[in-house]
């Protein structure tokens, strides 16, 4: 089955695919194990023949963008890990943008930018890709991803179809999608922006990276806001109030810049950080009565 697997991917030839490959160098949290195939397509095609070969070999995959909100086990991953990198051809037309789930989010800002249409400069850093930016209704200094979004393609891999949906059908909330909830493989996303001028485009997105590299502890490796925003509190706020800035397990540790990141300070396993994460909800719990919930998503078998 292994030999078949491997034949039917390779012979697409617009596909790469690699074995028992390592997952940190895939991660921004730089944690991971390995995995038993790592899947690289070239185009939406590949992406879902990528997914439907998985399904019908009967391996287990996840589908990864930039790998920004992962956190992949020490024990690495049994199935395959399919990574939309290439899958990222752009077009502009007017005031829209139609972008393939695996552009970068700040790669689309900086496209935004150059048409001098505005609306995504929100997006500009976000360490994601389109479509992992759906998949979570990414936002930041005041924007979400569904204030510009108008529609989607997407596949569904249990009845093995393609569809169109308007945003407005996809339950975008905080931190929240359809797609957390259905067998839905995001292929592109399309955006409604509107004329500005490009050189205070520009300047927006510059304040926003600064205010980014001035808050956030940027030069660790991290997989972003470690925890959702309970409703009526931030994160970040009560685990500071409950003395937890700068506590570690192993190399994981609470940021000292940003109690609501986590970061790797040098070779933190995926142990380190959820021994930590139990740590601070259990702490917070204990004093304030408030449950966190962890944003990243843990990959394991």
């Amino acid at each position: 089955m292994r030999e078949d697997f491997l034949s039917v991917i390779a012979a697409r030839g617009d596909t790469q695919i690699k074995q028992n490959e390592g997952l940190a160098k895939y991660s921004t949290f730089k944690i991971g194990g390995e995995a038993r195939y790592a899947i690289f397509p070239e185009n939406k095609n590949a992406l879902v023949f990528a997914v439907a070969a998985c399904r019908e070999f009967d391996i287990p995959c996840r589908v990864i963008g930039c790998g920004s909100n992962v956190l992949f086990d020490d024990g690495g991953f049994s199935g395959a890990v399919i990574f939309t990198k290439w899958v990222n051809k752009t077009e502009v037309s007017e005031n829209i943008i139609r972008s393939e789930c695996g552009l970068p989010l700040s790669a689309l800002s900086t496209i935004a930018k150059n048409a001098s249409l505005s609306g995504l400069e929100f997006a500009f850093g976000i360490p994601g890709s389109v479509g992992g930016a759906v998949y979570m209704n990414a936002g930041a200094y005041g924007g979400e991803i569904k204030d510009t979004l108008t529609e989607v393609e997407y596949f569904d891999t249990e009845t093995e179809t393609p569809h169109r949906a308007p945003a407005a059908e996809l339950a975008l909330g905080y931190r929240e999608s359809i797609f957390q909830h259905k067998p839905y493989l995001l292929l592109s996303a399309t955006f409604a922006l509107h004329r500005g001028d490009r050189a205070e485009i520009e300047e927006k997105m510059a304040s926003n990276m600064a205010a980014r590299k001035d808050k956030q502890p940027l030069e660790y490796p991290s997989a972003g806001s470690a925890f959702r925003r309970p409703v009526g509190h931030f994160a970040a706020k009560l685990i500071d109030d409950a003395g937890l800035r700068g506590l570690s397990c192993g190399d994981a540790q609470v940021s000292e810049k940003h109690a609501g990141f986590i970061i790797n300070r040098g070779s933190a396993t995926s142990s380190d950080v959820l021994e930590l994460c139990r740590i601070i909800k259990e702490e917070v719990a204990g004093r304030y009565g408030v449950s966190l919930e962890t944003e990243f998503i843990h990959i394991k078998d």
